[in-house]
């Protein structure tokens, strides 16, 4: 998870707490309302929950693993909020077991996580930390133990300090070997377990807030201290994550997918924006939205060139594929994961700046969050996260109709509490167990309408160190006291178990 809200700038007394957890009554986060279960689901339709590695596990710096480029940017001070750091958060390189069985407690079918690159080969390329290894074995072998499915992302933002400070990381199309060669060990090692890989976590959101604006690591951009050009880095690097992705799949296709028995995509991340008005130029300016956000990697990965609105726009800045690159990034998916959270108004701005500003700027749109004063939906914790569930049925047919109705997993969805919530009181998250009721209605809604979608998955399973915002943020249905890292169970944690609950159990 990983959008803001420019598209650039887009985790008690214990005796009291007890006697909460026994007065509360499951039944009473139902799923009246909707008359959803899961047995309106085709057969074989997945639930779980979804997590990134540097998030959740902690160990950032032990167990042999070497740092991220994250390890990094969150020590610059007052960068996250109170100085926190990942370097323990949740501490799920421990409590694995117990998050696992949680899953399974509350009837999840599946955990998305990701693998910490630089926990595998520490220095991004040449010698492999067997420890780091290690942990995942345990990990997947624990989730089969306890009938959960993995699906393994291979990254998520935590791109190995060694290589950005080596060529700049990203910037350098050394990085598609040095990706691939990654994404071939863990094929090789885990692929017998693992039947589900996903290449990239938001790859948009690791190009526009690293290299655009420096919201996120490495902080690159024009006017940031670590360097940049925010009118030709981001483009440079969509660009090599697209090549990388294509090379991983490539490995995976001709060398583990006949035997393993498995499938690989992306995980892409999709604000669906509405014209603010119903004028030509609005809908003009929501949809040059659509091919900056999904469109700059679903466009190449499905027709083999970037959307006609960008190339006119970005013209000579945007990156070439060679006929020999366009033909290995064509169709080098087998599902896309689309990560859908929120939606906003997008008015045209009526200027095209005639000097390239930044890859935001090159929109040409602006960002509008109510009309006449009504807002777009209700506003979450997160500044950039209004509840707006039309627009997840909206944003699922968009790449059904436009790409091809391709196999589609709902790889995110959530929404957040203040860090600052009390136990007892986050518990009671009502708002949460509404949004995933309202959104998850939306998603069968598309379903029925013909998208052809597999799964889907909540983000997340336990609160934890969400990026820039550090522990002011808590997406989690079990709430995590990050002084001794205790779970708790939310309202919407029972929710799903009720919903999720076979009729035949």
């Amino acid at each position: 998870m990983g959008f803001r809200r420019s598209a650039s700038l887009f985790c008690f007394p214990s005796c009291f707490v007890f006697f909460l957890l026994l007065s509360f009554d499951p039944s009473r986060a139902s799923n009246a309302g909707h008359g959803l279960s899961r047995e309106a689901f085709p057969e074989g339709f997945v639930f779980g929950t979804a997590a990134s590695a540097y998030q959740v596990e902690g160990m950032a710096l032990k167990g042999g693993r070497g740092p991220s480029i994250w390890d990094a940017f969150v020590r610059i001070p007052n960068t996250i909020p109170d100085n926190a750091t990942a370097d323990v958060t949740v501490d799920e390189y421990h409590h694995y077991k117990e998050d696992v069985e949680i899953m399974k407690e509350f009837n999840f079918d599946a955990y998305r996580f990701s693998i910490s690159w630089s926990r595998i080969f520490p220095n991004g390329t040449g010698k492999v930390n067997w420890e780091g290894v290690d942990y995942y074995d345990r990990l997947i072998d624990h989730l089969i133990q306890q009938g959960i499915t993995p699906y393994a992302n291979l990254y998520h933002y935590d791109l190995p300090l060694a290589l950005h400070e080596e060529y700049l990381g990203l910037l350098s199309p050394k990085i598609v070997d040095a990706f691939a060669d990654y994404a071939d060990f863990c094929f090789e090692r885990f692929g017998d377990r693992v039947k589900n890989w996903f290449t990239f976590n938001e790859p948009r959101c690791i190009a526009a807030l690293g290299y655009d604006d420096g919201y996120h690591a490495p902080g690159r951009c024009t006017d940031c201290e670590a360097g940049g050009n925010s009118t030709i880095e981001p483009y440079i690097v969509a660009h090599n994550l697209i090549l990388s992705h294509a090379a991983a799949v490539k490995r995976y296709r001709e060398k583990y997918q006949k035997e393993q028995k498995g499938k690989i995509g992306i995980l892409l991340d999709f604000v669906w924006y509405e014209p603010y008005s119903y004028s030509v130029q609005d809908k003009a300016a929501a949809q040059r939205a659509r091919d900056f956000h999904i469109g700059w990697f679903l466009h190449p990965l499905t027709y083999g060139h970037y959307p006609e609105s960008v190339q006119a726009i970005v013209k000579e800045r945007l990156p070439k594929f060679t006929e020999e690159q366009a033909k290995l990034v064509k169709g080098s998916y087998d599902y896309v994961g689309v990560n859908q959270y929120t939606s906003f108004y997008m008015k045209d701005t009526g200027v095209v700046d005639p000097k390239p500003v930044s890859y935001q700027a090159d929109w040409n749109v602006d960002f509008k969050y109510d009309r006449d004063g009504v807002p777009i939906g209700p506003q979450a914790n997160s500044y950039w996260l209004y509840i707006v569930p039309w627009g997840l049925y909206k944003a699922v047919t968009y790449v059904k109709e436009n790409y091809g109705n391709p196999i589609i997993i709902l790889s995110e969805n959530g929404m957040d509490q203040p860090g600052n919530v009390t136990l007892p009181e986050a518990l009671q998250d009502t708002t949460r167990v509404n949004y995933y009721k309202s959104y998850i209605a939306n998603l069968k809604r598309a379903m029925d309408d013909g998208a052809t979608v597999i799964g889907y998955f909540a983000w997340s399973l336990l609160d934890n160190f969400e990026w820039r915002l550090g522990y002011t943020s808590r997406f989690g249905i079990i709430y995590v006291d990050f002084n001794n890292n205790k779970r708790f169970p939310k309202n919407s944690a029972y929710w799903f178990k009720k919903f999720l609950q076979r009729k035949s159990d």
